[in-house]
């Protein structure tokens, strides 16, 4: 418990967990951050609760015991989501209250609280019941910034949203049939589902450590909606390894990786941080796959760009992340409301930077794991109205997380399984 509410703190801090469950100990980092992930997805109600059943507002290291026991002692929304003894989670508590200097003092006040809600749940519960981050257990601009842009469906994206996303791998073609390896993860007792054409969804996450031939590069894991970007860039054309492909933002290389499964290609992946560039390289090397790989910041290629144009660009920008929050619970609670128009901005000058870089006839796949409108629709519209060699050949537009496609729209989301994406297909007009 101690572990987990520093978890949360630090994301109420304004940390990212990315950052911080590596510092763990790695016997405790998964049972950690199962329990902080449970947390995250309903920090909107614990925080109502506690403000009901604190008079005073605690100090910030209990608030977030607070926070992080009340949502441990919430009735799970489903059969799914585990379910925790009320007196194992107080007692925990107060225990983790007893053990840090910044709590201790306050470890019966932790008791007296966590005691009234067992007494009280239902009133309480009643009390916030029109409090829509409670409800949703999102931020309120995020909620209705979702309620504009998806009038129809925003409910059932913060129910997808507050669901674990399941694990889709995809399968290297370059080293396995994915029909033969679905028959190996079968014969180890490791049901999945085809997804894509590449694609396996499994019926039960697993450690990558289980999975035949992982080591040696016979799959990765990918969500089914990233795995789209291959076929939508490379689609309805023959490729050669003579072709010019260009991987922008690239990090941490599972996208350049499936391009390369895919077709032979004279790829260059690029990203601005050089440590997530080492990930792209151990990413290759582990997959048997080769491209040129450099730090570089794509916004500005008069720095690395050789003058060449490319035959193809993937542009996976860089986003509010807010289609992926299934995986990432804490990135709710880490965006603010202002984020959206800074990046916005960031993609917009991508764009205008890449596609003078782009050959005539040449086509530039933009995407985002974003489901704002103003990160997907809104910024390609914009740039269509800029630039009139733009030719908008294919969109699947936004891929809803939970939800089946439209009649008529490219996605594969049949099951409603994968997460939050935008995809646009841009293609130059021949002069």
């Amino acid at each position: 418990m101690r572990h987990t509410a520093s978890c949360v703190l630090a994301v109420e801090q304004g940390r990212s967990l990315s950052e911080v469950l590596p510092a763990l100990p790695p016997a405790l980092r998964p049972g950690v951050q199962a329990l902080t992930f449970h947390v995250l997805r309903h920090l909107g109600t614990a925080r109502a609760l506690v403000k009901l059943l604190a008079q005073r507002k605690p100090s910030p290291p209990v608030q977030a015991l607070l926070n992080s026991a009340v949502a441990l002692l919430l009735e799970p929304a489903n059969e799914q989501a585990p379910r925790y003894p009320a007196h194992t989670v107080v007692n925990q508590a107060v225990e983790a209250a007893r053990q840090d200097r910044q709590t201790e003092r306050q470890a019966s006040f932790v008791n007296a609280c966590l005691r009234r809600f067992l007494r009280e749940s239902a009133d309480l519960l009643l009390e916030i019941e029109a409090d829509l981050v409670a409800r949703w257990n999102h931020p309120l601009w995020w909620i209705e910034r979702l309620q504009r842009d998806h009038p129809d469906h925003w409910q059932a994206i913060l129910d997808a949203n507050n669901q674990p996303g399941p694990m889709a791998l995809r399968v290297n073609r370059r080293r396995v049939d994915r029909a033969a390896y679905q028959e190996a993860l079968q014969a180890i007792g490791l049901a999945s589902t085809p997804i894509g054409r590449d694609g396996l969804v499994m019926e039960a996450p697993q450690p990558v450590e289980r999975l035949p031939g992982f080591a040696d590069g016979h799959c990765s894991v990918q969500d089914g909606a990233a795995q789209m970007a291959a076929e939508l860039l490379l689609e309805d054309r023959a490729w050669t390894a003579t072709d010019r492909v260009l991987d922008a933002c690239a990090a941490p290389g599972g996208k350049t990786a499936h391009l390369l499964e895919r077709a032979d290609l004279n790829l260059l992946a690029i990203d601005v941080d050089p440590s997530r560039c080492e990930r792209i390289e151990d990413t290759l090397r582990r997959l048997g796959l080769r491209a040129d790989v450099r730090s570089a910041d794509a916004a500005k290629p008069a720095a690395w760009w050789d003058g060449e144009p490319f035959d193809a660009i993937l542009l996976d920008a860089p986003c509010t992340a807010s289609g992926i929050v299934r995986r990432h619970p804490d990135v709710r609670w880490l965006r603010r409301a202002s984020d959206v128009d800074a990046l916005v901005a960031t993609q917009r000058a991508l764009l205008e930077a890449l596609w003078p870089l782009l050959k005539p006839g040449g086509r530039l796949l933009y995407a985002t794991c974003s489901v704002f409108r103003a990160e997907g629709a809104g910024q390609v519209q914009a740039f269509l109205g800029r630039h009139s060699d733009a030719l908008h050949w294919l969109s699947p537009g936004h891929l809803l997380p939970g939800l089946a496609a439209p009649p008529g729209q490219f996605n594969d989301n049949r099951s409603g399984g994968h997460d939050g994406f935008f995809y646009a297909r841009i293609d130059k007009a021949q002069p």
